[in-house]
């Protein structure tokens, strides 16, 4: 795809979440406001029937023998769940457990479609799971992996990282390949051919449920009255005020569920493209305070991240933001160090999902950082020990085997 349509694209679909959010005004506007809730409520129906399809056993999910945790969400990207996952996936491997994340790698390099359609005219098997981490070594790249599933296996030793966009069929392989005891379904709320023993729901606080509306003319995947199939819910980059509105209504549609409240804390800054343990390969956050700093991102809610850095005492003289999971080019990377340059920046500073889409071998006439962030548990932290014992114990105390 060319740099050109490439930036027509992106403007495209940021136009379309300002129409979605009501930021953009005019008679276009409106009118495809319009196109876009009559397509909302096909989606709508879609996912309603396709549930009760599953709940009245029409269609049916299947068992693997094995525990299974599902993370996800109500709303299209944007709640903070890699870290989630990670938490939860590091706490379990800690605990004994056999651990695997099943992805379905979103935007990632699948084999191509032919691939698949031949394996079913010759009734030949088809191709086995794409191994991100077999638990001791990273095997593909974020390309080919996705950028979440590649963070995750970067960051998970000792945890078995899959792709797949059949998840029953990585959890097999899971299974029998690496003697994995429990699965955990990286944004599989959707995903109802495998059934949860434990499904967790992450919600935003910041914007839990978008304008209401569902896809595509908002970012609700499934109706707010759904919260009641989650088992947990965690209210994510929370800022430690408790929201009475907010849980009260979570209790309405789900009276018995845990709420665990947890925000998302900066960690430090690591420099792309210098060695872990080479002389600033990282800065503590200290070090942002006072500086000129270009941000730029290709996340679902970049206003999070760009607030940290501003937290942080960093004055932004410049942001960019790009689509989610939007993959830089040279020609992106060059005109924004060449924006940041022009702007006396003294560095960049992206996220950690962004910079795993950034060539390793790319020049850097300035310092380009990411920022690292991770899960702190701020009400309900008993309740996620609890569940975390609930899993390990599960099946007679001890590991399971």
């Amino acid at each position: 795809m060319s740099s050109w349509l490439k930036r027509k694209l992106n403007a495209f679909e940021l136009h379309t979440i300002d129409v979605i959010y009501g930021r953009s005004e005019g008679a276009w506007s409106a009118l495809y406001a319009a196109m876009l809730h009559v397509l909302s409520w096909l989606f709508s129906g879609a996912a309603q029937a396709r549930l009760w399809l599953y709940r009245h056993r029409i269609l049916h999910d299947q068992p693997l023998g094995c525990l299974v945790v599902v993370v996800g969400n109500l709303t299209v990207g944007g709640t903070g769940k890699t870290p989630v996952v990670e938490k939860f996936a590091r706490a379990l491997r800690d605990r004994g457990r056999h651990v695997a994340i099943l992805s379905r790698g979103y935007k990632s390099k699948a084999p191509p479609p032919w691939r698949r359609w031949w394996s079913r005219l010759t009734h030949t098997a088809e191709p086995p799971p794409r191994v991100v981490s077999d638990g001791r070594t990273v095997l593909l790249d974020s390309e080919q992996a996705g950028d979440e599933p590649f963070m995750l296996a970067r960051n998970l030793p000792g945890v078995v990282v899959l792709v797949d966009k059949n998840r029953v069929k990585a959890g097999v392989y899971a299974i029998r390949r690496f003697g994995c005891d429990t699965l955990i379904l990286d944004d599989g709320f959707q995903y109802l051919p495998l059934k949860g023993r434990l499904n967790l729901l992450l919600v935003d606080k910041t914007n839990p449920f978008g304008n209401g509306r569902l896809l595509p003319r908002g970012v609700l995947r499934e109706p707010v009255k759904h919260l009641r199939r989650a088992s947990h819910i965690f209210l994510t980059k929370s800022d430690g005020v408790r929201d009475t509105e907010l849980e009260d209504l979570i209790r309405a549609h789900n009276p018995g569920a845990d709420i665990i409240e947890c925000a998302h804390r900066p960690q430090h800054l690591r420099r792309f493209g210098v060695a872990d343990g080479a002389a600033g390969a990282r800065e503590p956050l200290a070090w942002l305070k006072g500086r000129r700093v270009l941000a730029f991102s290709g996340i679902a809610t970049p206003e999070s991240f760009e607030k940290f850095l501003r937290d942080l005492g960093a004055e932004l003289v410049a942001r960019e933001r790009f689509l989610d999971h939007y993959r830089f080019g040279e020609d992106d990377l060059a005109a924004l160090f060449a924006q940041a340059q022009n702007e006396g920046a003294e560095c960049l500073i992206t996220t950690e999902k962004d910079a795993v889409r950034i060539t390793e071998g790319h020049a850097c006439p300035l310092p380009l950082f990411y920022l690292r962030l991770e899960v702190e548990l701020i009400h309900g932290a008993a309740d996620f020990d609890a569940a975390v014992e609930r899993i390990c114990f599960a099946m007679g105390g001890g590991k399971a085997g």
